[in-house]
């Protein structure tokens, strides 16, 4: 295998639990849960362990997803012990347990911060399954929590999954003022055994989902991916440790990393380095 070809960013769902419950969601990992994780991650040392083959591998940046990342209590020592291994370092959360003391003790080694926000209205958060205390996240919430980031001058993205609950919404204003360098926009992706059976309740045409795009069109910071984007196009890591690809419409899993290795793990799933490059995935 051709390092130069390999897609250079890795996505770890170290942790599968979750506070919330988003319908749409393709990382709820149920299946690794129910079979080989029945607490739903890595202890500590293996999860540590699989960052450092990563970052010897060559990996230049990680990014923790979850489940809900926050969540793990052990989440600033990884950020930390990734940075100093000379990676690019993010979050993907949903922001409710993102407080000001995480992110101020995190301020020297956290690169950046990714915020999922699919909707401002409180009943479309509700419906999608965004919430807290079984209320729709209002768009307080979202201003709060984004003055607090910027506080601490963390570079900011924010990913939308665009479904039939959200499409006709305009976030313009909203994200004009949030400013995020990048704003992630996907066209919600059916995957077999993570969000299958309430699939039908999300899903839109292609030619909603360019209505969406439309709205937005103003914005400079909108990356779109479309499923064909999607698919393939990252190089992911399960929380049991192992890399695994959606190009069959469902999850394939390698053999574990702390066990086999990178690379032969590595070679057991499929990425396209092209597909990376081409939805933007190379960025400063």
């Amino acid at each position: 295998m051709n390092k130069k070809t390999i897609i250079p960013s890795v996505n770890f769902h170290l942790w599968q639990p979750c506070n919330m419950r988003c319908g749409f969601c393709f990382a709820k990992f149920q299946d690794v849960k129910s079979s080989i994780l029945p607490k739903g991650h890595l202890p500590k040392d293996k999860a540590q362990k699989t960052i450092k083959l990563l970052a010897d591998y060559g990996f230049e940046k990680i990014t923790f997803v979850g489940g809900e990342p926050i969540l793990c209590p052990w989440l600033s020592e990884l950020i930390k012990y990734a940075k100093l291994l000379g990676m690019t370092t993010m979050i993907v959360s949903n922001g409710t347990n993102l407080t000001e003391g995480f992110l101020k003790e995190n301020q020297d080694f956290l690169d950046w911060v990714s915020i999922s926000v699919d909707s401002l209205k409180e009943a479309t958060n509700y419906n999608i399954g965004r919430t807290i205390k079984r209320k729709g996240v209002a768009i307080e919430f979202y201003q709060n929590l984004f003055n607090l980031i910027k506080k601490y001058d963390y570079r900011l993205k924010i990913n939308t999954v665009v479904n039939s609950y959200n499409y006709k919404e305009d976030l313009s204003k909203f994200i004009i003022n949030v400013k995020p360098e990048r704003w992630k926009v996907f066209k919600v992706l059916p995957i077999i055994d993570q969000n299958h059976q309430e699939y039908n309740k999300f899903k839109i045409s292609g030619v909603k989902f360019k209505m969406f795009l439309e709205t937005h069109k103003m914005i400079s910071s909108l990356v779109k991916e479309n499923n064909n984007d999607m698919i393939g196009s990252y190089v992911m890591v399960d929380p049991a440790g192992r890399f695994f690809d959606n190009t069959k419409g469902y999850y394939s899993y390698s053999s574990p990393i702390i066990e086999n290795g990178v690379e032969k793990a590595l070679n057991e799933v499929n990425t396209d380095y092209e597909k990376f490059v081409n939805r933007k995935g190379i960025y400063k």
